[in-house]
């Protein structure tokens, strides 16, 4: 499961790095800041002006002082050839050689609050200024009218041009975020409420048959599927399986002195609860301590026009198997659970900046993405100056790759998904994994489903079935090739989605579990029939595999007693001529999927299904070598971990 970002704002930034683009000067001396209106806002799409009144919090992002130098010294502290190779900075070191300065923090407090606007939060990092006022008040501010405008079937706040801010201040300003709502998320349906109102999500439980482990038990009265009778999926795994397959049982290290956080939308009441209760009922030798969990959650403001779509209830289960899948492969890490105030863009990079701009984690695991790319010129931007700063200061920062594949089914064009794109995050892709009897490793393959649905006795449709969900990966048409791809990733997935020989990134980096048929035993209080409480059940995702991975990167930096921060160079050398990281290449195989017609019992019948690993017949492929479902494989136990 991985929450999507559905957004709908064209960026012309094609085979750029996505490095700040200054404002340009215009009449009355003003500054327009480029790509800052989204395409859709069009007088067609018109509905109705913007309240004057409504209040709205935005932020105006700054400008480093020195981005190129940022970016130069970001890749000399984690190249394993630089002589700099994990000489981190500390937040400190990084505002005073690169953040902005105070001069230019005045100028745009000072131009804000002479507009009238409430000026909020300055982080320690001076990554923005935030601001709170009226519409009427942003419209004078940013000389644009603001309206409502139907795009996709929602309705959307945006300005009818571009933004501009006074010229002096073209050079300091990066973006605004939060004038328009390009970047809602969907809502629940049943309440109107705050987060604190929602309900636990809607009950699910794994119907028998499945098994404990990969192969214990054989549908053999149903039809064969494709000429073989199929093991039914696993139950879920447990912590112990998957310390065991990833050979992270071997290493005599659990984590201890390192904290990953977690970055999601809002914060579900019984996270911690829910979390502790699954460790002693499946992993009971590695409780989840209270000294092991802390929280930090953004308040919401009731007195802000709220996001028209966030599902809350929805998150809530993200939280709950974030949590449990880091503490299931580092037991002994600290975990930090960062909650936005909402599930816009603009909440979460707020999030992610209060983590990296205190240090407040070495590792950062976000389950959460865009569809596609197709997203404001302004968040593209701050998202990679805060991803730079995080490798300035050794911070690890991994971001699920995405479970639509290619995309292409969605959006038309096949296309990696934001911020994974990123070229200063690890982009974590899925694997569909089989353990056995023993705890050990049979296969893993490319996470890519196919779904046949057996119905009167025929599967339909026929093998390898209709696709479902599956790995994200792809060629970024936002940042170049990386300099740690160079030579590795094969140019005939460099040069896609490109003009000319132009190379983009591709992703995923690396891969761990995340297909939902092999996948995780999960426990989370729900809603049922009955009451609310708590169960368990499988889930996937490429949000299992953000986790999971981010789990094991902290035994990896207990172990070696170093933090391995933005870890790409390092897993891109290792990968060309080490064992650390195992080629994840085709199988053909499938497994039986039983489940009930309700989701929690037999009263309305069960659905059987085959579901294929790998799927065939998708644009992206899992060969051997670097490919675009699982980059450069999965962990190889004690290989990987003790990574130099």
């Amino acid at each position: 499961m991985r929450r999507t970002l559905t957004l709908f704002v064209s960026l012309a930034l094609v085979g750029g790095a996505a490095a700040a683009i200054p404002a340009t000067a215009s009449a009355q001396g003003r500054a327009v800041i480029p790509l800052s209106h989204p395409l859709w806002a069009t007088p067609q799409a018109k509905v109705a002006d913007t309240t004057p009144s409504a209040k709205l919090n935005f932020r105006v992002y700054l400008a480093m002082r020195d981005q190129a130098g940022a970016e130069s010294a970001a890749q000399a502290v984690s190249d394993p050839s630089s002589q700099t190779y994990r000489q981190y900075l500390d937040p400190n070191q990084v505002r005073d050689r690169f953040a902005a300065g105070d001069t230019t923090v005045k100028s745009v407090r000072d131009w804000l609050a002479g507009s009238g606007f409430a000026i909020g939060d300055v982080p320690s990092n001076k990554a923005y200024v935030e601001a709170t006022g009226t519409a009427d008040q942003v419209e004078k501010a940013f000389s644009v009218d603001l309206a409502k405008y139907k795009v996709e079937g929602q309705v959307l706040r945006a300005a009818d041009k571009e933004l501009s801010v006074p010229a002096a201040l073209a050079s300091d300003v990066l973006g605004v975020v939060g004038v328009d709502q390009a970047t809602q998320l969907l809502k629940p349906d049943h309440t109107d409420g705050t987060p604190s109102d929602v309900p636990p999500a809607a009950g699910f439980r794994n119907a028998p048959p499945c098994s404990s482990y990969y192969g214990q038990k054989t549908d053999t009265t149903d039809p064969a599927y494709n000429g073989k009778n199929l093991p039914y999926a696993p139950c879920g795994y447990t912590p112990a399986q998957l310390r065991s397959a990833y050979g992270i049982d071997q290493a005599h290290a659990d984590g201890k002195g390192t904290t990953v956080a977690i970055v999601d939308a809002f914060a579900s009441p019984t996270l911690y609860a829910d979390a502790s209760q699954y460790a002693k009922r499946n992993d009971p030798g590695n409780p989840l301590t209270k000294a092991q969990f802390s929280e930090k959650i953004f308040p919401t403001n009731p007195e802000l026009e709220p996001p028209d779509q966030c599902d809350a209830a929805g998150w809530y289960g993200e939280q709950t198997l974030d949590v449990e899948a880091v503490h299931a492969m580092a037991p002994g890490a600290k975990i930090l659970y960062v909650g936005s105030s909402d599930c816009q863009d603009s909440s979460l990079d707020q999030a992610l900046n209060w983590i990296v701009a205190g240090h407040n984690a070495d590792i950062i695991s976000n389950s959460y993405g865009d569809a596609g790319e197709d997203i404001p010129a302004s968040e593209v931007r701050v998202w990679n100056q805060i991803a730079i700063q995080a490798a300035l200061e050794g911070i690890g920062v991994y971001f699920s790759s995405g479970d639509s594949g290619d995309e292409a089914a969605r959006l038309g064009t096949p296309s990696a998904d934001f911020p994974a794109s990123g070229s200063w995050v690890t982009a974590v892709g899925g694997t569909s994994l089989a353990v056995g009897k023993d705890g050990k490793k049979l296969f893993e393959t490319g996470w890519e489903t196919g779904k046949s649905t057996l119905t009167n006795g025929a599967y339909v449709p026929g093998a390898p079935g209709a696709y479902t969900s599956g790995s994200g990966g792809g060629t970024s048409v936002l940042f170049d090739q990386p300099f740690y791809q160079k030579g590795i990733v094969p140019d005939a997935l460099s040069t896609q989605n490109q003009h000319g020989n132009h190379k983009g990134r591709v992703v995923p980096d690396i891969s761990a579990v995340g297909d939902p048929n092999t996948g995780f035993l999960v426990g989370q209080t729900q809603t049922f029939p009955d009451g609310v409480y708590y169960d368990q059940y499988r889930l996937g995702g490429t949000s299992l595999s953000s986790p999971l991975l981010a789990g094991i990167m902290a035994v990896s930096d207990s172990l070696t007693h170093f933090h391995h921060g933005f870890v790409n160079p390092l897993a891109y050398q290792a990968a060309s001529h080490t064992p650390a990281i195992s080629d994840v290449k085709h199988v053909d195989a499938a497994v039986q999927r039983v489940d009930y017609a309700n989701s929690v019992d037999a009263t309305n019948g069960l659905i059987t299904s085959a579901r294929t690993f790998d799927w065939p017949n998708l644009a992206i492929h899992t060969t051997g070598g670097y490919d675009n479902v699982t980059g450069l494989g999965s962990p190889n136990g004690l290989a990987f971990l003790l990574l130099p």
